[in-house]
């Protein structure tokens, strides 16, 4: 049995879609295999009037899809507390304090807290500050913060709540999620590179001729247009998701699996991310927007269709665009990203291309083609390793072959999820699989920089539902001789 985290976990935002679909399952997958047990509570906070009954309804129905045992799923939401709270009124927190406090004598939890804001990030600045003036960090125990993102929407506004949280946490207090580095196949990379010789020696740019990212999702942007409006691809996706994946991807090889060893590496990575000036911004990044169309017998409606956006909306659904290093290891390769809505189906998949060999024993063939390793995060989980072969014959033709390999399907549909595996590491104060400041710092700059550039540009171009987005996202890889590398049925691949 894993050893039992003793915390108040207070969640700011307890009656939203977020805590109902992510927080309690994980909490509840957390209790089932002991994390959590007796030594725990919840307080759930929002504007609305509720009572811990209703609330221990909320919670169990919020469960309901894992099968739990009723019994159990009954004992689990006794752990969960109610308070109806108002983020700008100080005497709240005051209340909030104290019941946290009975909590803590009830459950025998020693001190230990963990606030999370799961709510808009309009209310971040002000949580934290009335979590410092009204006292309610406490000194027996640990105080950890969680937010979600959007971090920000620029670097300036970035750096504005990010000291206004340093204003109350450390820097070691603080877990900023992105829930893509709590997935298995992400998790797995730097295992995956560094725990095998094979790949560990060609994982530079004497072997690699390039890295393609590719984030898609099938659906529209649906109930998230108010979000979505603000945000659009770019800073929704790219900003964080994207740059993550690039730098596990990219990394130099830690000392040790530390915090701090880990991040030192994805630093160098961020700190090789110079941002692009105008004109370079707009040849190596493209935009899209996409449109309705029929899809399977059935109309798709187009972005500017759906319900909360703007007719005249300049909101980018796709993105697409080069990265280049500047650092040794990584001289000349070019990262081509893409990201979109509405595209031909969800997968997310990561492929690095190997540069051919000089001089092939059996000739240059028009059947051959260079090894790729691809990496499949979502829907199913493997990898797929395309390599040059004989056919089957007496002749010397050269064709590529495929080794495949997937995790099992109830195998990895009974591993722990991305916000369970995210909580425990907060529950451990463990920081390694959490966005940092100066990797988000970096980020932006280079973000805003492409937004700037486009902002220059009324024009939005356009792509039909159900694509793979505008043709000069094919034109970006074209003109360097390349082509995406997309295998949109190996992500349901064959035992």
């Amino acid at each position: 049995m894993p050893e039992e985290s003793r915390a108040v976990i207070i969640i700011f935002g307890g009656s939203g879609d977020l805590a109902s679909r992510k927080l309690y399952p994980a909490l509840f997958n957390l209790y089932r295999r002991g994390v959590l047990a007796e030594h725990f509570a919840v307080i759930g906070t929002a504007r609305r009037p509720w009572s811990d009954e209703h609330y221990h309804e909320v919670v169990e129905t919020a469960i309901a899809g894992l099968n739990p045992d009723p019994a159990q799923a009954h004992a689990f939401a006794q752990h969960f507390f109610y308070q109806s709270h108002d983020v700008t009124d100080a005497g709240h927190y005051i209340t909030l304090k104290n019941l946290a406090a009975k909590l803590d004598d009830h459950f025998a939890i020693g001190g230990n807290r963990v606030f999370y804001m799961a709510m808009a990030p309009d209310f971040f600045e002000t949580i934290a500050s009335h979590l410092k003036s009204e006292h309610l960090l406490t000194d027996a125990g640990f105080n950890r913060l969680i937010i979600e993102k959007p971090f920000g929407h620029d670097y300036a506004s970035a750096k504005t709540l990010n000291d206004s949280l340093t204003a109350t946490f450390a820097d070691d207090q603080i877990f900023r999620i992105d829930h893509y580095l709590g997935k298995e196949m992400i998790q797995n990379l730097l295992a995956f590179r560094f725990d095998n010789t094979i790949f560990e020696g060609i994982w530079n740019k004497k072997y690699i001729d390039n890295i393609q990212i590719t984030l898609a999702e099938a659906v529209g942007v649906e109930e998230r247009a108010g979000y979505y409006e603000k945000a659009g691809a770019l800073r929704d996706m790219v900003q964080n998701h994207v740059m993550q994946v690039l730098s596990y991807l990219t990394m130099g090889k830690p000392k040790s699996f530390t915090t701090n060893d880990i991040l030192a590496e994805k630093d160098k990575v961020f700190a090789a991310l110079k941002p692009y000036d105008l004109a370079t911004a707009k040849a190596n990044f493209v935009r899209a927007q996409y449109t309705g169309a029929e899809v399977d017998g059935k109309t798709v409606r187009g972005y500017r269709e759906e319900e909360g956006v703007a007719d005249d909306s300049q909101t980018a659904t796709f993105v697409a665009g080069k990265i280049m290093l500047d650092m040794p290891q990584w001289q000349g390769v070019p990262i081509y990203i893409r990201t979109g809505k509405r595209l031909t189906r969800k997968s997310t998949q990561l492929t690095l291309t190997f540069k051919p060999v000089a001089a092939p024993l059996f000739g240059q063939s028009a059947t051959s083609k260079q090894d790729t390793l691809t990496i499949y995060i979502e829907p199913s989980e493997g990898y797929s390793l395309q390599l040059n072969g004989k056919a089957l014959g007496t002749g010397l033709t050269i064709e590529p072959d495929e080794l495949r390999y997937r995790h099992d399907p109830e195998a990895a549909a009974a591993a722990p999820e991305a916000y369970e595996r995210l909580i425990n590491n907060v529950l451990e104060g463990d920081q390694t699989n959490f966005t940092h400041w100066s990797e988000l710092s970096a980020s932006w700059h280079f973000i805003d920089a492409i937004q700037a550039a486009w902002s220059q540009d009324p024009n939005m171009p356009t792509y039909p539902a159900a694509t793979m987005g505008p043709q000069a996202a094919f034109d970006l890889l074209a003109r360097d001789g390349r082509e995406w590398f997309w295998q949109p049925h190996r992500v349901q691949m064959a035992d």
